[in-house]
């Protein structure tokens, strides 16, 4: 049978999910789009991908214009996530969207021409497009990434406690995890290194700041979990 139908390519797109912690857990980066469609909604930093232009450089003139954050000094990793490309996700039009996924620390989105601001994963505003559910399915990877990588140093300081990594696990998963079995577990794997350096926080008794052996994305030798 002879295909007849005018062939039209789907317009494509960058995303960014930025991931971060703060007091009150895990943060994701979101801008306040200007125009429409979803005009004054919550977004993922992103837009178009030029012709010309890597999905990957198309993201960083994205997320720098529009969020204040330069992804290849701010985020201390970033990787590709998924392409979503559900025919209906964009009003506009078929819009096939390359999203990204990436860690950082301590980030503030300065001198960007949209409103951009972090959110707790569990407190997010009214989102456009598809964009809780990219949200959603970024959490659960980068849940599942930390039992079997050390993704977890995107999140942390170089230098750490090992309170302060347990708090980025048990922000990542959503749950408390009992203290010995963590370090004994996470210990065992040796992506660590104790330092001779020790933190100091008000009356609390100094603890031994550690550093992992690699600041890379690296595969564990066995679960975590």
């Amino acid at each position: 049978m002879k295909y007849t139908k005018p062939y039209q390519p789907p317009t494509v797109t960058v995303d960014a999910v930025v991931f971060q912690l703060s007091d009150s857990g895990l943060e994701v980066l979101l801008t306040k789009r200007s125009e429409e469609p979803f005009k004054d909604s919550w977004a993922l930093p992103g837009g178009y991908s030029a012709q010309g232009e890597t999905t990957l450089e198309a993201l960083a003139i994205k997320v720098k214009s529009k969020a204040g954050v330069n992804i290849h000094e701010d985020l201390k990793y970033i990787e590709q996530l998924y392409t979503f490309d559900s025919v209906a996700r964009d009003p506009r039009g078929h819009a096939v969207s390359v999203t990204y996924m990436g860690c950082g620390l301590n980030i503030t989105p300065v001198d960007s021409s949209e409103e951009a601001a972090f959110f707790s994963v569990d407190n997010l505003p009214s989102l456009a497009y598809d964009h809780a559910n990219i949200i959603s399915y970024a959490h659960q990877r980068l849940s599942a990434k930390l039992t079997y990588t050390n993704a977890v140093y995107g999140l942390l300081p170089k230098r750490f406690t090992l309170t302060q990594l347990q708090t980025a696990y048990e922000a990542v998963f959503g749950r408390d995890l009992d203290k010995r079995n963590f370090r004994k577990k996470f210990l065992s794997l040796e992506l660590i290194h104790e330092t001779s350096e020790m933190f100091r926080e008000g009356a609390h008794r100094p603890a031994r700041l550690y550093e992992f052996n690699k600041q890379k994305l690296e595969s564990l030798t066995r679960s975590f979990d």
